[in-house]
């Protein structure tokens, strides 16, 4: 195998992919790359840089994909609050790229505000409607970054399904609605859902409910108290329970199934539409076409805002390098925050790590200029593996 060396000392074009995720909070995928292709070619003129943004099914999900070459779709749905908002999918042919976080994620809600109880999904059910409406066979669902606990109700509420209580009128929104759950009626389902591929992209494997489960590990995170959490997890076991009166012992299986507690639950929901479960990132790396774009490269830059014990489990990063050291190419990374030591890296396939706060120590500065300090990371990079 010609390696970066070799290619210098032959004056052949050195080729780098740049494959790295958002720095949340300071870059897209898109800047990332935009960003360390400048930083890189400041060391080295004529390095030839692909760039091939990546999302591990969380937001930014549908961003990479028309950063590979997607058509952006948008269509106008309910956000977790009810207030109609404008989101996106992606569509190339008959597949399409459909992320919850664009109709049902964090960002869509109020700075300062959540609503763990109450937020709802049924605009991402809506954002897959519109999929099935552009007449695709394969539906990449990617989930994460909610603001919802409802176990998927509002999507499949969405997609024609129906939860009632006891007096036949539909349960409130959100999680906390379930709670007073009688019966739930599934027969109205979208019927094309049974003529597509449905893909569930999640970096988490929790199930449904219990200690793992998505309102005791997540729920926290979407403003959820100690109170909030023990009635959300009631009210999806419940959930669970009227379900399998429904649809029989499946809806019981795919609640402790992995995955199930993805996205506040709406893996579970998707689990419910005959969703097939694959880590986010190896999905995505399919979609974006990463193997031919790996098989032109010889080095691979990968990264995202904090490389630490949690990368390691199914975040992009880890899912690009695996591929590469798979191919036998040399993997590097950058990121905001390193809090990996060097063996860790190396069992992760990434020869070495360069966190900006290795340029500049204040944190807060390197999340306020985040780009310019990694565009002198990246020249830092292309010194030390290009020249």
């Amino acid at each position: 195998m010609e390696t970066v060396a070799d290619a210098a000392t032959q004056g052949t074009r050195r080729r780098v992919l740049v494959a790295a995720d958002k720095f949340k909070g300071s870059l897209t995928a898109v800047q990332v790359a935009e960003r360390v292709t400048a930083g890189l070619r400041r060391a080295v003129p004529d390095v030839e840089v692909e760039a091939l943004p990546v999302a591990d099914g969380g937001d930014g999900t549908v961003d990479a994909a028309v950063a590979a070459g997607f058509e952006r779709r948008e269509v106008r749905v309910a956000g977790p609050l009810g207030h109609e908002v404008t989101a996106a999918f992606a569509l190339r042919g008959d597949t399409a790229v459909v992320e919850m976080a664009e109709a049902s994620g964090l960002q869509r809600l109020p700075a300062g505000v959540f609503a763990p109880l109450t937020a709802s999904t049924y605009g991402s059910g809506e954002l897959l409607r519109a999929a099935l409406d552009a007449g695709v066979r394969t539906i990449v669902f990617g989930v994460g970054g909610s603001a919802t606990t409802d176990g998927g109700a509002g999507m499949l509420s969405a997609l024609g399904a129906r939860f009632l209580d006891e007096d036949g009128e539909p349960v409130a929104p959100g999680g906390g609605g379930l709670a007073d759950l009688d019966r739930a009626d599934l027969s109205g389902l979208d019927p094309r859902l049974s003529s597509v591929e449905l893909v569930l992209a999640s970096d988490v494997d929790n199930p449904l409910t219990g200690p793992k489960g998505a309102p005791a590990v997540y729920g926290p995170q979407k403003g959820a108290s100690p109170d909030d959490v023990a009635a959300l997890d009631e009210a999806l076991a419940h959930y669970a329970k009227v379900l399998e009166a429904a649809v029989g012992p499946r809806a019981a299986e795919y609640a402790v199934a992995p995955g199930a507690g993805a996205a506040g639950g709406i893996g579970y929901g998707a689990l419910l539409l005959g969703a097939r479960f694959r880590a986010g990132i190896e999905v995505m790396l399919d979609v974006l076409g990463f193997a031919s774009a790996l098989e032109r490269a010889e080095l691979v830059i990968t990264g995202e805002g904090s490389l630490d014990e949690q990368t390691l489990h199914g975040k992009a990063p880890a899912g690009v390098a695996a591929a590469a050291r798979a191919a036998g190419k040399e993997v590097v990374a950058v990121c905001g925050r390193l809090a990996l030591p060097p063996a860790a890296l190396g069992r992760a396939g990434i020869r070495r790590a360069y966190p900006l706060t290795g340029i500049e120590p204040d944190v807060a500065t390197c999340i306020s200029d985040a780009g310019p300090i990694l565009e002198r990371v990246a020249e830092r990079i292309g010194h030390d593996f290009l020249t």
